[in-house]
């Protein structure tokens, strides 16, 4: 049997650590990682290793060369280009005539590789999948076996919604070779996301082995960190190099011309690498201390790691600290909640550094210093800056000017030089001055603004549709929370952008590899104020003003002091609606404040229709984007049960069948009664225009509604006046709407999770739904009977799982609540 290792990541997402090492070269325990998986694969028989590279790959071949010194033999292959998992596999065909084994180089496992091989062997299987059981598997493939273990369903990096199992893939498999006929050549190809769902169609059975031990995929710092503390509490066996000696309370592993001092404090696991030099009366416990380093007097360590040739000035005093190669560290320096200390960066005397500060290489900091930020993203490391199609942070600490410019710099270096983006803000002092700062580094890439300045979010998006633009940006303060600012990025269809362009994001941003161009490439400003023109006409065009003039219909609508105060009111005024326009002003302390004053504003809306007999009330939001409706008798309508009486409406009105497009959440109780419209039910994340274009509407529980004859963004100023031309065109009210629904019960319901669990919760629930009739399409849903079900999402972004309930009636619903809020309070205590 061979093996291969894949050594070839970038390691975008731990950096700074990699910021001149590949990952697998990070040291556990004063070893490169690959050496403990090399050694692994030979103890388990195999001495014919294949090892594949792309980053930095002298620094592998220069440390393992042919592989002699370690009782091997080495092939390195090496792709010209990026062909994913399996692509690169491909790239080493001619040296897997027989079973491979294949692994990464940077993780860190005692899996008993003998095992994995002897399993795979007994199945006679073409190809088998290590597996485990994880807290937090959100990062990784989920798999779901039978009890012979074959593998019945297989996810990518799945969201909340699709873990239906805390069963991840290890990257760990045993592979016929005659599987390598399967991946083509020269293209991206990849294990878990292309290949074995291919080899399932084609009818091949795929096995999957459970492994026992410990295994621990290292994609960022803290998880860097956290290997350390696994080891040092006893829950992984690794391999440490040097003498074993008792030294008071502790153990020590020493390596060749280190000498421990008669002074020196040691206690739990202290590993010290070659030629380390201690000065008086240094303490150390759970530590790790690499070649060449010298600590100088009452010098203290403690749940810590120094890489090679560091250099620790007196009194010094650090925790759960990282410190990379080659740093310099003065007197009286203090890091004693977290800190990581990346490669080359000198440290004055008495410095002080807040809680789990990162800072980057080749830094200098100043005597006296107090370093209570990041040199890079946020107050902790964060896997990703850009989620969910936007980046969000605390207004002037975060989001400060120079990340915003720096934003700007890796939004631009995805986009061709020369193209045309459109930016616009709200009407808040921060939205405007992170606006300049990103607009300036993404001149500097060369691409060309049309900048808009203030717009609202519904009309720049369907300008962006309707334009040159390649892309939207649109900077807002945060609606859930006034300290933050957000910066929302689209694509030239006016919808998010997708997962793929956050990753390239990502790793542009993290790597600094930032477009510049000449001076006679900077990109321009355009202003194009008769840009807002397009959209008033295409909105009028699309709404049957003569139906709407003769109804004559008066409305209250409060705009919560939102930038579509400048637009609304006139698009009303021609088509002939009396209108009561509350809150059409600017006003930023009330833009800070929506939360608070959404409650307000619903009772006042609800009185002056009750009190004046109006047809309708409105709160538009201030994006523009969110809606709540007030009933013709003055009652808010559930932003559920407004989802349904707007399909009714579509449903009598349109000329011909219709497809509208809805989350699994949605409630079902009208479907069987809607006779031209037909429902699709499904994620409502990442859609993309090319599948929204098949359909007339689509809109989730939130009070965001699509009409995609206008563009494929929420726009509460299109959805008001289309209820109105609906109604208009039966003739019936709100209220008259409202009846037609029938009686049921619905319940959305938040709780505490910790993404921990969460993997745990949709294994829990998917053994709820086994012998139940069930959808697995978003989350798990169960369906007590055709009237009556649960579903459970876990939250994308949150320490949450979302409940939705629906029931015929409210006693069965609160039943269904309670039992299920009960067996989840049960499966969190469980361990």
């Amino acid at each position: 049997m061979k093996a291969v290792i894949m050594a070839g990541g970038f390691g975008t997402r731990i950096q700074p650590l990699t910021n001149s090492i590949p990952k697998p070269m990070l040291p556990i325990m004063n070893r490169p990682m690959m050496e403990h998986i090399l050694k692994k694969v030979k103890s388990a028989g195999i001495t014919d290793i294949v090892v594949l590279l792309y980053f930095k790959p002298e620094v592998i071949t220069d440390y393992f060369k042919d592989g002699s010194d370690f009782g091997v033999n080495i092939t390195y292959v090496k792709p010209d280009d990026d062909y994913g998992t399996a692509g690169a596999v491909k790239k080493a065909e001619k040296y897997l005539d027989e079973t491979f084994m294949v692994v990464s180089g940077d993780l860190v496992t005692d899996f008993d590789f003998k095992e994995i091989i002897g399993y795979h062997q007994v199945k006679g299987s073409k190809l088998t999948i290590t597996l485990t059981s994880v807290e937090d598997p959100l990062q990784f493939g989920v798999v779901i076996t039978d009890k012979e273990g074959r593998i019945l369903r297989f996810l990518e990096k799945p969201g909340w919604g699709e873990v239906f199992s805390d069963t991840i893939n290890t990257g760990i498999y045993i592979i016929e070779p005659e599987i390598l006929k399967y991946i083509p050549e020269n293209v991206s190809f990849d294990f878990s996301k292309d290949l074995f769902p291919l080899l399932m169609k084609q009818g091949i059975t795929l096995y999957g082995f459970k492994a026992k031990g410990y295994w621990r995929d290292v994609g960022n710092p803290e998880s860097y960190r956290e290997v350390y503390k696994d080891i040092f509490e006893g829950k992984v066996k690794v391999f440490i190099p040097g003498e074993k000696v008792q030294k008071g309370n502790g153990t020590v592993y020493l390596e060749e011309d280190t000498q421990l001092p008669d002074d020196i404090h040691i206690e739990g696991t202290v590993v010290l690498g070659k030629n380390v030099s201690f000065g008086k009366n240094v303490k150390l416990k759970n530590t790790v201390i690499g070649d060449k380093t010298e600590i100088d007097d009452a010098s203290s360590f403690e749940d810590s790691v120094l890489w090679w040739n560091v250099k620790v000035g007196e009194k010094c005093s650090f925790k759960n600290a990282v410190i990379c190669n080659d740093v310099e560290i003065g007197e009286n320096v203090k890091a004693e909640k977290g800190v990581i200390i990346a490669e080359k960066t000198e440290i004055e005397d008495n410095v002080v550094f807040e809680k789990d500060v990162i800072v980057w290489p080749d830094k200098f900091i100043e005597e006296g210093s107090i370093v209570s930020s990041n040199l890079i993203w946020g107050e902790k490391w964060k896997k990703t800056v850009f989620e969910g199609g936007k980046v969000s942070g605390r207004t002037n600490i975060e989001l400060s000017c120079e990340m915003a410019a720096k934003l700007g710099e890796t939004f631009g270096s995805i986009i061709p030089k020369g193209s045309v983006v459109l930016m616009s803000r709200d009407y808040h002092r921060a939205s405007r001055m992170l606006k300049r700062a990103f607009l300036g580094g993404l001149l500097s890439t060369g691409v060309n603004v049309v900048d808009m300045k203030l717009l609202s979010l519904p009309v720049m998006r369907y300008l962006v549709l309707n334009t040159e633009a390649v892309a939207g940006i649109h900077f807002r303060q945060s609606p859930s929370n006034p300290t933050y600012t957000e910066i929302l990025f689209y694509d030239n269809d006016g919808v998010p952008i997708d997962t793929n362009t956050e990753k390239s994001l990502d790793r542009i941003f993290f790597r600094e590899r930032f477009r510049k161009v000449n001076f006679n490439e900077i990109g321009e400003i355009k202003e194009q104020p008769l840009l807002k023109e397009e959209y008033h006409k295409k909105f009028l065009s699309l709404i049957d003003t003569a139906t709407i003039k003769s109804s004559k219909f008066k409305i209250v609508a409060d705009v919560l002091n939102g930038a579509i105060a400048n637009i609304y009111p006139k698009l009303l005024n021609e088509l002939g609606i009396e209108n009561i326009t509350l809150n059409a002003y600017f006003d930023e302390k009330k833009l800070a404040t929506v939360p608070v004053l959404q409650k307000t504003a619903i009772e006042n809306v609800e009185k002056i229709v009750k009190t004046l007999g109006m047809n309708a009330g409105f709160i538009l939001f201030p994006s523009g984007q969110k809606l709540k409706i007030i009933s013709d008798k003055g009652n808010l309508i559930p932003n559920h049960k407004a989802l349904l009486t707007i399909l009714l409406l579509i449903d009598r009105t349109v000329d011909k069948q219709v497809k509208v497009y809805l989350p699994v959440s949605a409630p079902d109780v009208i479907d069987e009664l809607l006779e031209n419209v037909i429902v699709d039910r499904g994620k409502i994340t990442s859609l993309k225009s090319n599948f929204l274009k098949d359909y007339y509407f689509y809109a989730n529980i939130q009070g965001n509604y699509v009409f995609t004859d206008l563009s494929f963004s929420p726009d509460t100023m299109f959805t008001t006046v289309k209820i109105l031309e609906m109604l208009s065109k039966t003739g019936e009210s709100i209220s008259s709407v409202l009846n037609w629904i029938p009686d049921y019960f619905f319940k959305h319901v938040v709780i505490g999770c910790p993404t921990s669990m969460k993997g745990k919760m949709m294994r829990k629930f998917t053994e709820e739904a086994m012998d139940k009739e069930a959808s697995f399409i978003d989350g798990v849903k169960i369906f007590e009977d055709t009237k009556n079900w649960i579903l459970m999402i876990p939250d994308q972004y949150e320490d949450f799982i979302h409940l939705y309930i629906q029931a015929e009636n409210e006693e069965k619903g609160k039943s269904l609540l309670n039992t299920y809020t009960q067996k989840i309070n049960q499966w969190l205590k469980e361990k």
